[in-house]
């Protein structure tokens, strides 16, 4: 059965507010699809709303056994409903150290350089209500800040490089827009769309894993009737249009703030920012915003750093007037004014 018109004239809309934009009615619209429920409510969805544009993609992180039966359900689903689909692999090993965060790592760009090759201007992710409240939480309990309490965003421009797509740029620069429509609805509501659709679906037993902090804080929305998930997902939606606000403050302070000493052979890899008396939220901002500009112009890209790292003990070091070292970045303050850059290599004794 076709999803509920309401459903799709949402879906519809959503998607045209998370993007910022009105949907470009010929570009092909790319779907990260895993084959649980919430992403395959998304497929049935995005299918019926957008007929010939959607695409599909499921990753095989080739860590469970199941995944490649999963993967080729998928693939069967949307050859069933004409829907071009792709299965990708990790193209590295994935970090065994941290699973989950490898994982998220090697699943996006994997996606990301799918999509872009594709001819897609967006990727679509099925991020839901349960998901930001779930986030939420976990990032209110560590003591998160006001970037880290807006939790999912509904929209996010990746900007990247990668040498095995011929963009026309001498740079090789991809770009595309994450996005993800589904923050305001439930999953029992993405559930029930695949169920009438008969669209087949499996459950991730990780969802289930108690190694995991997410699976207690799903546990704890589930049984807490006073936790709200589609409230606690406005507040996080509130606390990203604080974020926004105060991003306005720091791209403007990053402008009139940063200075370049002469003599130095190489400025544009290290960035170099008088910090002086300002509040400890600005400095934090500016930290973070430099730490990521040389870390893209460094190609460093692991450990993993975002706006939910915290760079407290960072910060606690560099306020006492001590270096320190984050995401590996060197910063180093001297007076008002820090200074960022690579981190030297660590030498084997």
């Amino acid at each position: 059965m076709p999803p509920d018109p309401a459903g799709v004239a949402r879906f519809r809309a959503d998607l045209a507010a998370a993007l910022g934009r009105a949907v470009d009615p010929v570009a092909p619209m790319a779907l990260a699809v895993s084959g649980g429920p919430d992403s395959m409510g998304m497929l049935v969805l995005a299918a019926t709303a957008f007929p010939g544009q959607a695409i599909a993609a499921t990753m095989d992180h080739g860590l469970r056994a199941d995944a490649a039966d999963e993967a080729a359900m998928v693939a069967a689903y949307c050859a069933r409903i004409g829907v071009a689909h792709a299965i990708l692999q990790p193209d590295t090993p994935i970090d065994r150290r941290n699973v989950q965060a490898g994982a998220r790592m090697a699943r996006y760009r994997a996606l990301q350089r799918w999509a872009i090759a594709a001819g897609a201007q967006l990727l679509a992710t099925a991020h839901h209500a349960d998901d930001q409240a779930e986030t939420f939480l976990m990032r209110a309990a560590r003591g998160s800040g006001v970037a880290g309490l807006a939790g999912i965003r509904p929209r996010q421009r990746q900007d990247f490089a990668d040498p095995a797509i011929d963009t026309g740029d001498a740079r090789n620069a991809l770009s595309i827009d994450l996005v993800r429509p589904l923050l305001g609805w439930r999953g029992r509501e993405l559930r029930a769309v695949a169920t009438a659709a008969a669209a087949p679906f499996v459950d991730d037993p990780s969802n289930a894993d108690g190694r995991y902090d997410r699976t207690h804080f799903r546990a704890l929305l589930r049984d807490a009737a006073l936790l709200d998930p589609v409230q606690l997902a406005r507040s996080a939606a509130h606390a990203a249009e604080a974020d926004a606000a105060l991003r306005s403050t720091e791209e403007w302070l990053w402008a009139i703030r940063r200075v370049a000493p002469a003599g130095v052979a190489d400025p544009d890899m290290q960035a170099w920012l008088d910090m002086a008396d300002l509040p400890r939220e600005l400095k934090r901002r500016l930290c973070r915003a430099a730490i990521d500009s040389v870390r893209r112009v460094n190609a460093i890209n692991r450990p993993e750093f975002s706006d939910a790292t915290n760079i407290e003990s960072l910060l606690d070091a560099l306020e006492r007037g001590k270096k320190a070292t984050q995401a590996g970045i060197l910063v180093a303050p001297k007076g008002g004014i820090w200074r960022f850059s690579a981190a030297p290599s660590r030498q084997s004794a």
